[in-house]
């Protein structure tokens, strides 16, 4: 559906352009994402991918344009708005997992959802729920130390879909994987995307970007060089 057929985008970047003390990351992006859309984002180091992530995570600001994220304005939102919006709208998803080292994986996932004010029982609950539907709810006392890579990342998608985020953003979500714990991510990010969750990838892996997207998006210097329709994931 397009945006004049009325479906609002979950991701309107307008003109966003992003200046550090000594270099500009991003010139002039403009860029939607529909609902129930999977675009992956791909270009060399220093292209500007992580920096248009962090602008859609909330987690920097543009220099000048705007980025609003489920019809939220982010450039009207303080730090602890951010912080806010970020629990209850973003769902991240990270290379190295960035799980807490002292918990358990049932309590790393219903964390997300504690933050966000959800009392611990529910928290718990709901959890419990992810986890079983991701297939690792036998390893749910265990921590993470003690688990197999796959399995972390499969903790880590859990924790990321607690709050039932307008968007999950995967950031490199199979780089720190073997082939086949990255196989079995891909497989679940194609099963996320095929249920209606909005889905924002940026890696360097284009076997990830096709299997998994509907839309490439490529960056150089900061600016989108090309956009280009794939295969819908199957």
């Amino acid at each position: 559906m397009t945006e004049e057929q009325g479906a609002r985008p979950v991701v309107r970047l307008s003109k966003v352009r992003k200046e550090y003390s000594d270099s500009v990351a991003l010139t002039g992006v403009s860029l939607r994402i529909q609902p129930g859309e999977a675009v992956a984002v791909m270009g060399p180091s220093g292209s500007g991918k992580s920096t248009l992530l962090n602008m859609i995570a909330g987690l920097d600001r543009p220099t000048s344009g705007s980025v609003e994220v489920h019809g939220e304005d982010l450039g009207r939102l303080d730090e602890a708005g951010l912080a806010l919006f970020r629990r209850r709208r973003i769902g991240m998803i990270f290379q190295f997992f960035n799980l807490l080292e002292d918990l358990p994986a049932l309590d790393n996932v219903a964390l997300a959802a504690q933050l966000a004010g959800t009392p611990t029982w529910q928290a718990r609950s709901r959890a419990l729920e992810l986890l079983e539907e991701l297939g690792i709810e036998g390893r749910k006392n265990v921590y993470p130390a003690q688990l197999s890579g796959g399995e972390r990342q499969r903790v880590a998608v859990a924790r990321a879909l607690m709050n039932r985020p307008a968007l999950l953003l995967a950031d490199e979500p199979t780089g720190a994987l073997d082939s086949r714990a990255g196989e079995q991510v891909m497989d679940l990010l194609i099963d996320l995307n095929q249920l209606g969750q909005t889905l924002l990838l940026v890696t360097h892996d284009p076997v990830l970007a096709h299997r998994c997207a509907s839309r490439l998006v490529e960056l150089s210097d900061g600016r989108i060089e090309r956009e280009s329709l794939l295969e819908e994931p199957a």
